[in-house]
């Protein structure tokens, strides 16, 4: 089965075997610095241990993470087959001994070592067997480095060994940085899945919030356009969140796991809104020293948002326009065609129709875009989902305080009260600035309307519709709310307000002072 020039090989003399170990060592260090599978790096060494210096039947078993066996990683021999799916308990046979000793282990001839069990079937049994662990450092052994050297002569064998030991640190190097990248990876598919569950929970249906029918229709628009890669025209006045519909779009349909990207077409003159948009290679321009995708190469395989897309220039509405329809475009000063896979989700706040009656606005691009067109109403069409967007806004500001927050039924009277013209932006800036102004984490109306004045509009200023009435006998009102909604009920007239809850205009007065309620001077 072997031949006799594989299992006696002589001994070079020292001189030539350092300038074989030299050569070996050299060859082993270019295949350890390719990147690439570890398992046909840790092949190319034994390869190289076998034809640099007659080091037969060469393994390289590492321990597993699952538990302390060792497994085969990597087998070689010239002529055979080795198995590559046998293991080793802790101590079992040669290489267990190796790993609890965490010694290296010397055979001179195999077929005479009762722990040699022969599980891969290859070995010649006339043969020395040299056996060495592989650690990092001083550390524990993470793996055993195993060859059949064709000498029997003691001193070979030590010089052989101390080789080996040699190898096998710089396959425990490979192998770190090799465990590092598939750790790194691992976490970075962790982060990724952690943050793609964040995301999805952030802009999920069941944290939008509007029960009115006309929000509804909004919520049932975006589950339906989510399915597909349709071109979206989300319309809506400023403030109304144009852009969480066009996150919730994105986030959940088939591209989710594709990039979103938005650009703001009013920010940037066309000149600079091109290379934005479609990107530009190196000296395209001065200061254009390096080439530059643009957004729509960015959000290839995902969604491109376009915000205030009804204020671009009847020129660059030509340029968008081609991307559009055909999908391809070139960058600034490129002549290569690109092609992208985008879907095109656009907003704004003007009257597309006027502008295209106005010829501000061409026509073919306003068909191209308002594909699906969703309509965003104004808050003071939908004036009943006030009392729980508040809710949900006041849940969000504690949280990016760090606090406990709670805003209470006075207050979002106040704000039922308000046309909001500035519409969901405006409810919001309002209510961090309230607050801000909360020391007890407490919003009522007192700090609501002193939130109100400090903003660029009064919270009750002229024109404002008159605030709804409230049951007095409501059990779940505290005195403080329920002395506020009767004088609000009474149009701040202390007098009124004391009949309306059976009280002495002297009971009212005192309840008042006593309850620290603001009054109000209308």
């Amino acid at each position: 089965m072997f031949a006799q020039s594989d299992r006696r090989r002589p001994y070079p003399g020292r001189q030539g075997w350092m300038e074989t170990q030299l050569r070996t060592l050299y060859r082993v260090s270019e295949v350890l610095s390719r990147s690439g599978d570890l398992r046909e790096t840790l092949m190319g060494v034994l390869a190289v241990l076998h034809g640099e210096a007659g080091l037969q039947r060469g393994i390289v078993a590492i321990r597993t993470r699952e538990s302390a066996e060792l497994a085969i990683s990597a087998a070689y021999a010239a002529d055979q087959r080795i198995a590559a799916s046998v293991r080793y308990g802790p101590g079992e046979g040669v290489l267990g001994a190796v790993i609890a000793r965490g010694e290296r282990i010397v055979v001179k001839r195999i077929a005479d070592e009762p722990r040699f069990l022969d599980r891969l079937r290859v070995y010649d049994p006339a043969l020395p067997l040299i056996a060495v662990p592989v650690r990092f450092g001083e550390g524990e052994p993470i793996g055993v480095l195993a060859v059949q050297p064709a000498i029997h002569d003691d001193e070979a064998l030590e010089a052989c060994s101390r080789f080996l030991e040699m190898t096998a640190n710089l396959i425990a190097g490979s192998v770190r940085l090799t465990w590092k990248v598939e750790a790194d990876r691992r976490d970075i598919a962790d982060e990724r899945d952690r943050l793609r569950r964040f995301i999805r929970g952030q802009y999920g249906f069941d944290n939008m919030v509007g029960h009115t029918s006309a929000m509804q229709r909004v919520f049932e628009l975006v589950r339906q356009v989510g399915k597909w890669t349709t071109t979206v025209l989300v319309r809506g006045e400023s403030g109304t969140g144009k852009e969480l519909i066009a996150n919730a779009i994105h986030y959940n349909s088939p591209r989710a796991s594709g990039p979103l990207i938005k650009l703001n077409c009013a920010a940037l003159p066309d000149n600079l809104l091109e290379s934005e948009l479609f990107g530009h290679e190196k000296g395209a321009f001065t200061g254009a020293s390096y080439q530059r995708k643009g957004r729509f190469e960015q959000a290839d395989g995902g969604t491109l948002f376009l915000d205030e897309i009804g204020e671009l220039s009847p020129a660059f509405q030509a340029k968008l326009l081609r991307v559009l329809q055909e999908g391809e475009f070139e960058r600034v000063g490129g002549i290569r065609t690109l092609r992208v896979d985008v879907r095109v989700i656009a907003a704004t706040n003007r009257n597309l129709e006027t502008a295209v009656e106005n010829g501000e606005f061409r026509e073919d691009l306003y068909y191209r875009l308002n594909v699906m067109p969703i309509y965003v109403p104004p808050l003071r069409e939908r004036q009943q989902d006030i009392p729980e967007l508040a809710r949900h806004l006041v849940t969000k500001l504690g949280k990016c305080q760090g606090r406990g927050l709670r805003i209470t039924d006075s207050a979002i009277r106040a704000l039922l009260g308000y046309s909001w013209p500035g519409n969901v932006r405006e409810l919001e800036n309002t209510l961090e600035r309230a607050a801000v102004m909360s020391e007890q984490g407490v919003i009522d109306s007192d700090v609501i309307e002193l939130a109100g004045a400090a903003g660029d509009r009064g919270l009750f200023g002229a024109g404002d519709g008159p605030l709804p009435d409230m049951n007095l006998e409501d059990p779940d009102l505290d005195e403080r709310e329920r002395v506020i909604a009767a004088l609000e009920r009474a149009g701040w007239v202390q007098a009124k307000a004391a009949r309306l809850l059976g009280m002495t205009p002297r009971q009212i007065a005192y309840r008042i002072q006593t309850l620290n309620i603001k009054m109000r001077h209308l």
